[in-house]
């Protein structure tokens, strides 16, 4: 068994795209992946890349990824955000999540960001039992707020918003 962590490519694209469908499909939301190919990696790997990624690979295959960027936040400054962290089921329990983790950890330390932040779902047992390993801090009592593109272009329509500049 070779593990290796290492920082995602270009071409591991549409195996991260397949992770996060497997995501998604766990946490119960797989119609909320819209996201293209395309766009998946024009954002990681273009000109305005937002996300960076490690990958965790065992015998060469990608069996996990964590993806994740800067967030800034008006109480704390600049933090990373971890958006996506995820195993696929079958290689859970072999250490790739805290190698994983632990990548992410010593990035966000050597690029001094202000701390770390990221969700994890109520019913996520398995997820909350991890980071509580590390003595994370869960934060009850926030809600998460959002709009799809299309609502915002409704939003921006009916109320003819317009840009400040």
């Amino acid at each position: 068994m070779s593990i290796n962590i290492r920082t995602a490519k270009k071409e591991d694209c549409v195996r991260l795209l397949e992770l996060v469908n497997e995501l998604a499909i766990y946490e119960r939301s797989p119609e909320e992946v819209t996201v293209t190919l395309e766009e998946f990696i024009e954002a990681g790997f273009g000109e305005n890349k937002v996300w960076d990624a490690f990958v965790a690979e065992e015998n060469d295959f990608i069996a996990g990824f964590a993806i994740y960027y800067t967030r800034y936040s008006t109480w704390k400054g600049r933090r990373l955000y971890l958006e996506d962290f995820i195993v696929t089921e079958a290689y859970r329990g072999r250490g790739l999540g805290k190698l994983l983790f632990e990548a992410v950890l010593k990035d966000a330390a050597e690029k001094n960001f202000n701390g770390m932040t990221w969700q994890v779902l109520d019913w996520n047992e398995p997820a909350i039992n991890f980071y509580n390993k590390y003595d994370a801090q869960l934060e009850p009592g926030w809600l998460n707020a959002s709009f799809s593109r299309e609502k915002v272009t409704e939003l921006q329509q009916v109320k003819n918003l317009k840009n400040s500049k």
